[in-house]
């Protein structure tokens, strides 16, 4: 159990860590909110994988490959994608950037955040093909053996356990570099964000084809 907990925080770190869609609107809600916003998308990004998980360890991955179910969500998921990305934009170009030293707001914003977060990783079915096959590695790691219900349950928590890891150290990095750059910079990195949301839209809606 041990050995499947430690495979599981190691493949969590790597899963976490690559660049991507949630990192972007983290990275460009941070830079302007400070920690709370941007650990609240990537909180309410892993409530999203924890529900893939548990589809796609439970065994209905297959479903998404239904396009009746897949079809609606993908296209959702570029809507959303695309709505950020002109809010980042949008954002970049006011007249007024964030001001690093003011105070960090809470509350709504936060849980719109979350809210956001969340729903990137719904919209995203492509996420519960990466479990369906989950269960296969935990079986490797067994030597061939099949994995019972304890040993996804472990697999499950060392992943969300290092997630959350993940989430904390990120949202950290976010505010020491908030706080670095110059307001010009920040409007520029927050324009950047706002390009790349637009970018993994379009790249999420050709995995249709």
């Amino acid at each position: 159990m041990t050995e499947i907990f430690m495979v599981a925080l190691w493949l969590g770190l790597v899963f976490n860590a690559a660049p991507g869609a949630v990192f972007s609107e983290s990275l460009r809600r941070g830079i302007r909110g400070g920690f709370g916003p941007a650990l609240a998308v990537q909180v309410g990004s892993l409530v999203g994988d924890a529900v893939w998980a548990v589809l796609g360890l439970a065994g209905a991955g297959a479903l998404f490959a239904v396009p009746a179910l897949r079809v609606p969500l993908t296209v959702a998921g570029c809507l959303l994608l695309a709505w950020l990305g002109v809010t980042g934009l949008r954002d970049a170009l006011a007249r007024k950037g964030p001001d690093p030293t003011a105070a960090e707001p809470h509350g709504g914003q936060d849980r719109g955040a979350m809210a956001v977060g969340a729903g990137m990783s719904l919209a995203n079915p492509w996420n519960v093909v990466y479990w369906s096959g989950a269960a296969g590695g935990v079986g490797a790691v067994l030597g061939g053996a099949r994995a019972g219900t304890a040993e996804l349950a472990v697999f499950f928590a060392g992943f969300m356990a290092s997630s959350l890891l993940w989430c904390v150290i990120s949202a950290g990095l976010i505010v020491v570099l908030r706080r670095a750059l110059p307001p010009v910079a920040v409007r520029v990195l927050e324009a950047c964000c706002g390009v790349s949301l637009l970018v993994f839209a379009l790249l999420q809606l050709c995995r249709l084809g």
